[in-house]
């Protein structure tokens, strides 16, 4: 067995990450696996040559059709997927540019980035309808033999854990339990929370904070970014971490590290 490293990061923006240093870090980075969210691309094909086909990696893409430098998801792999998708017909997936899935001989990966519920009473029911959908969506994976990794930007912190300061936004999306009791749901269906797997107990290890109130240097912050695994892939997990130490965005990137 080999052991495979993966990342997820919301990167707010490809043109500004890559103008921050994203390309060197990547051709330096010991990963497997790079999934980005946020990318605000809507035709890859507008990036450079070396942002496209980075040294050592091919990329992969899901961008907004609807509106343009909003939304999207790509993935940078050293290993070739037997298959890509990007089309999951006629329902919320495939809106917006938000899930790109790669599939590999020993697992399916999914690259998501959640909708955030935070800007009207329509988004946030738009939020939820997304992860109705989406559950449903991996567990009939699940039924047909597929074993699961899903990573993204969540867009909700499950537990009081997993923000700064739970007490004053209860009421705020991203916090509301009607949210998270979609992550409840994930847990309930057999999808391993991965960082909690490992660092069950872990305080003050968060993913996004608010640059307009330069909450990373105080370190109030919420944990929005995540790594799901199927139960059947339990065994095969090896490490989960979050790197807070890496900058360029809003939030920082989360690892992963199985066997396959």
């Amino acid at each position: 067995m080999e052991t495979l490293s993966l990342i997820s990061w919301n990167v707010n923006g490809m043109r500004a990450a890559e103008r921050k240093g994203f390309l060197d870090w990547l051709k330096k980075s010991p990963y497997d696996i790079v999934c980005v969210q946020e990318t605000k691309v809507s035709d890859p094909c507008v990036l450079n040559a070396e942002m496209l086909n980075p040294d050592g990696f091919s990329s992969y893409w899901a961008c907004s059709t609807e509106k343009k430098g909003y939304s999207g998801v790509a993935i940078f792999s050293r290993l070739a997927p037997e298959n890509i998708k990007t089309d999951f017909g006629k329902n919320i997936l495939s809106q917006e540019g938000r899930v790109l899935q790669l599939d590999f001989k020993k697992f399916t990966l999914l690259n998501i980035y959640f909708p955030n519920g935070g800007a009207s009473d329509e988004r946030l029911k738009y939020k939820l309808e997304f992860y109705k959908e989406f559950l449903e969506y991996i567990k009939r994976l699940e039924k047909n033999g597929k074993k699961i990794i899903f990573c993204g930007d969540v867009n909700t912190a499950h537990n009081e854990i997993d923000l700064a300061r739970p007490k004053e936004n209860i009421d705020n999306s991203g916090f509301m339990p009607i949210e998270r009791e979609w992550l409840d749901k994930f847990a309930e269906a057999g999808f391993i929370d991965t960082f909690r797997f490992f660092h069950p107990d872990k305080k003050n290890y968060y993913t996004w904070w608010d640059m307009k109130t330069r909450a990373r240097e105080r370190n109030v912050g919420w944990r929005l970014d995540y790594f799901y695994a199927s139960k059947s892939l339990k065994k095969n997990l090896k490490t989960a971490a979050i790197m807070p130490s890496i900058m360029g965005s809003d939030h920082c990137p989360i690892g992963l590290k199985i066997t396959v």
